[in-house]
Parts: C-alpha cells; sequence; structure tokens
C-alpha cells in the first residue's frame, strides 16, 4: 500500500497540467477586479473544448462586474462628499453658538431681567390682533392689543420685559408710577411662558403663528444615517438649520 502525502490536497489529483491559483482576498471578504479576471481567466482554461463561452457571454460578465464595481466606487465617493460636507456644515454652524436665532416657537424663557423678543407674520387683512402671554399654569399674565396691526403688515417684532397686567404697588400700597407719571407693572417671575397671537382675518378670528428669538448653546453633530447636524437653541430644544428663520445681528 503506498503512502499517502499529507503534504498537499488530496483534490490536487483531480487538476491537470498547471494548478489554477486561488483568487487572493483584499482583506474585507470582497472580491476584487483581479480575482474577476483570475475566476475568468479558469474558466476559459476549463471550458468544454466542443461547447466554448460565446464572446456575447463574456463581455456581458465584465459588463456586469464593471458596472457593480463602478458603483461601488461611486458610493464611496458619495461617502466621501458626504463627509465634507457634514465638516463644513459644523464649521459654519459652530459660528451660531452664542448668536440669537428665530425660530417657530411659541415658547419664550424669561430670566426675570433682560427683554425677550418674539414675531409674527401679520397678514395685510388682519385687524384687531390681540397678545396674549400665559405662564407654565395657562393663566394669562399680560394681554395687549395691536388694532392697526394691518398698517404694519409683514413680520413684527414683540417685545416682552416681563411686565404684567398687574400695577406694582409701594410699600403703601398706593400704586407705584414712574417719573413720568406712567403706571409701573408689577414684573413676571423667571419662568417658561407661552405667547400666543390672534387677529381678525377676513372677518374671522384666526390664529397667527409665532416665532422666537433665543441663543444657540451649541451644535450636535449628527451620525450621517438617522440625523444631520443639529443646533441645540436655549429653551427650543433641537432644531436643524433649515429651522432658522432668522440670525440676529
Amino acid at each position: 500500500m503506498s503512502k499517502v502525502d499529507n503534504t498537499g490536497s488530496a483534490l490536487d489529483g483531480l487538476y491537470w497540467g498547471d494548478k489554477p491559483t486561488t483568487p487572493e482576498s483584499d482583506g474585507n471578504g470582497a472580491l476584487t477586479q483581479s480575482d474577476f479576471f483570475a475566476l475568468l481567466t479558469q474558466q476559459l482554461a476549463y471550458q468544454d473544448p466542443t461547447k466554448p463561452v460565446e464572446n456575447n457571454e463574456m463581455i456581458a460578465q465584465m459588463t456586469q462586474f464593471t458596472m457593480a464595481d463602478g458603483i461601488a466606487s461611486l458610493n464611496t465617493n458619495f461617502k466621501d462628499f458626504a463627509t465634507t460636507m457634514n465638516s463644513s456644515q459644523a464649521l459654519q454652524a459652530s459660528s451660531l453658538v452664542g448668536q440669537y436665532v428665530l425660530v417657530k416657537s411659541n415658547k419664550i424663557e424669561f430670566d426675570g431681567e433682560n427683554v425677550e423678543f418674539a414675531s409674527a407674520n401679520f397678514p395685510e387683512n388682519a385687524t384687531n390682533v390681540r397678545v396674549q402671554i400665559k405662564n407654565a399654569d395657562g393663566v394669562v399674565v399680560r394681554s395687549v392689543s395691536i388694532p392697526d396691526a394691518d398698517a404694519v403688515a409683514g413680520r413684527l417684532k414683540l417685545p416682552w420685559n416681563g411686565a404684567t397686567d398687574t400695577q406694582a404697588l409701594n410699600e403703601d400700597g398706593t400704586p407705584k408710577v414712574d417719573k413720568d407719571g406712567n403706571p409701573v407693572m408689577e414684573l413676571a417671575p423667571p419662568g417658561t411662558y407661552t405667547i400666543s397671537v390672534e387677529g381678525s382675518i377676513a372677518g374671522k378670528n384666526e390664529a397667527i403663528p409665532t416665532s422666537v428669538y433665543a441663543p444657540v448653546t451649541s451644535i450636535t453633530l449628527g451620525n450621517g444615517t438617522t440625523q444631520g447636524l443639529l443646533l441645540n437653541v436655549y429653551g427650543q430644544g433641537q432644531k436643524k438649520l433649515s429651522d432658522i428663520e432668522e440670525i440676529a445681528t
């Protein structure tokens, strides 16, 4: 009985002539263009001489692989392009940190000292407009009428310094007034408030959407798949760049 040679594979005896080479991996489990041509060469070497591969079949195989390779390269280029765009957007957005931006919202964060600014876009036919500010409990603390809003059609800023509809009192209980004799209104405590604007438009009472100015505190870089770059706006949550209506100067 002959001794089996364990130095090679038992399948080596199935080949005649030169032993075919095994395509090498590119390290990530995917076949490369070199692998494809190596397989194509082997296919030609071991084809049935009586039924050779048709030229159109070879061309079809080469075309399919070239298309697949091109699409893979295109995807890689797009990923690189997206990465570059994200970096550019992040650089631009970082300049907004600390800046006040205008976003659609009805929520005002009052710190008890500084004037807060809201904004509304008034239609040309808006009349009898009323602006109300409510506290966290839904109680109206300030109500102002703008009877001639149609005369200032367009976007109008609505500043609020925390003044309420309640007149402040002196220690002796008398109404407090300024040096010009105007009543001094009681100041609202710090907290979250909501602003609403309603007016008569074409004879029908309607709500007018509002926006609020708030500072950008930071930016959040997206992961490129589920979300893009986001701005963290104080008191307003995360906003996309497309949500910014105006940058205050």
